[in-house]
């Protein structure tokens, strides 16, 4: 059995995961390597990490394969769709028929003769941080059980990669480390663990430092706003980069040619 075929062998690869980069290029990493390991056509992973802490909701971080740029509007709270089922019940799903299912107004690929899919929740320290979907298997055949199983082992890698690169990240920053110890009373170590299962927590951590630290050092407000102004734009300017990349990847609607025309014009060409 080759590379190819074992899933093993890809899972050795997941679990040695660990690439210099931003979060964003990371998280499309994983979802890739994901994808290939179910030998699946697409891949997304949508993280926990907007709202309250007891109504958090989620959006698509990374995907690897076609996506609708709806897909990654979409705020999904517990137990809405598919995904917050998932998170509503901490359970892998299999939908064998999506179209045949009580998600059938979820389906985004209506024209994709595979309707069969699989999610399952990510976990760090047992507690749920997002969710991976899988879908179109590039055997066309349905995902089963077995799928299923090897999709959770999965998304406790991923889990565990996300964890190690949230770290990574924060160690590396002398800003982020002295803002935590600032607001910790017991070690760094114990400290980062907890935080870094809240995101949005070491946010607004560092959101305050910031503003503090810029007040201290003498800076007005104007000087305040600018900074938070340049952060903003920034942000913009990646927001703007991750949409040119959607359109490169998604053609527009009149360039999908029906299914029928596309394999006939395969077969002219051979």
């Amino acid at each position: 059995m080759g590379d190819m075929e074992n899933p093993l062998i890809k899972l050795q690869d997941l679990a040695c995961f660990l690439e210099k980069g931003s979060f964003d290029d990371n998280m499309q990493q994983l979802a890739e390597m994901a994808a290939k390991i179910l030998n699946a056509e697409n891949c997304s992973l949508m993280l926990l990490n907007e709202g309250e802490m007891d109504n958090l909701r989620m959006r698509v971080c990374a995907s690897y394969g076609p996506l609708p740029a709806a897909a990654y509007k979409e705020s999904i709270g517990k137990g809405e769709g598919i995904a917050g089922r998932v998170v509503a019940t901490g359970k892998g799903l299999l939908i064998d028929d999506i179209h045949q299912s009580e998600f059938a107004q979820w389906a985004r690929r209506v024209n994709d003769p595979r309707k069969s899919l699989i999610s399952s929740p990510i976990t760090i320290n047992g507690r749920i941080i997002g969710v991976v979907n899988v879908s179109g298997h590039l055997q066309g055949r349905d995902f089963n059980m077995e799928d299923l199983n090897l999709l959770d082992v999965v998304a406790l890698f991923i889990g565990k990669a996300i964890q190690v690169v949230q770290l990574q990240n924060i160690l590396n920053s002398r800003f982020a480390q002295l803002a935590l110890v600032q607001v910790a009373e017991k070690d760094l170590e114990s400290t980062l663990t907890s935080v870094v299962e809240n995101p949005d927590q070491v946010a607004k951590i560092l959101a305050k430092s910031f503003y503090k630290e810029m007040t201290r050092a003498g800076f007005g407000s104007s000087q305040i706003i600018n900074a938070a102004t340049e952060i903003i734009g920034q942000l913009s300017g990646s927001l703007t980069r991750h949409s040119k990349r959607l359109k490169r990847e998604i053609p527009e609607p009149e360039e999908i040619a029906p299914p029928e025309k596309a394999v006939k014009r395969k077969t002219t060409n051979a």
